[in-house]
């Protein structure tokens, strides 16, 4: 069930990674988090993904969502949930959830999904887990023929970052935590109780 407003507010993008990875959800880091991991110098209050279309893959994400209460960013108060159904399309699921906003993408710029992305993806290890990280190489590209003004400002930036020079724009690194929120949560905590209690 979705949480209520206060419950909305934390933010714990590193949860939200976790709980993915623990619930077996195939999927690629995209969007802003990604430059983050790969240690560029952005911000970012949001977690974007890039799901593998199978119908095994999308029960776990399912299963995965309704744990954190995913629900469907909207203007007003209706609740709306995702589905199997929407989940299978090639649109964007723009989620809130207890540890903060999730995007759910089917493909990215260029009509990129999964299977063409994970070529141009990286394994970076991350709490146990082999996370795959779409390439700063391949994030730089996509930017180059953004439609958007945020993109193409932090373009320079992400071209200039001296760490991608030295490794010939393919980073590898072991961070414990990729994201550091301003926001301290309690959610994780409240998820636990919650199972105890059932």
């Amino acid at each position: 069930m979705p949480l209520n407003k206060a419950e909305k507010r934390t933010i714990d993008l590193n949860a939200l990674i976790e709980g993915l990875c623990e619930a077996g959800v195939e999927f690629i880091v995209v969007g802003g988090i990604a430059t983050v991991i790969h240690g560029a110098p952005v911000t970012t209050m949001d977690l974007d993904i890039v799901h593998r279309q199978t119908d095994a893959n999308i029960r776990n994400l399912l299963k995965f969502l309704k744990t954190v209460g995913a629900h469907y960013r909207r203007p007003d108060e209706k609740v709306i949930e995702p589905d199997e159904q929407i989940l299978s399309a090639q649109g964007h699921s723009l989620l809130s959830t207890c540890f903060g906003p999730l995007d759910v993408l089917a493909i990215i710029e260029g009509g990129h999904g999964y299977d063409e992305l994970k070529q141009d993806s990286v394994k970076i290890e991350f709490r146990g887990y082999n996370l795959q990280v779409l390439s700063l190489a391949k994030i730089i590209k996509m930017k180059r023929n953004s439609k958007y003004s945020k993109d193409l400002q932090r373009l320079p930036i992400l071209k200039e970052w001296p760490f991608l020079v030295k490794i010939h724009m393919f980073p590898y690194f072991k961070p414990s935590d990729f994201v550091q929120s301003p926001y301290k949560t309690n959610c994780a905590e409240k998820k636990m109780n919650q199972n105890k209690s059932t």
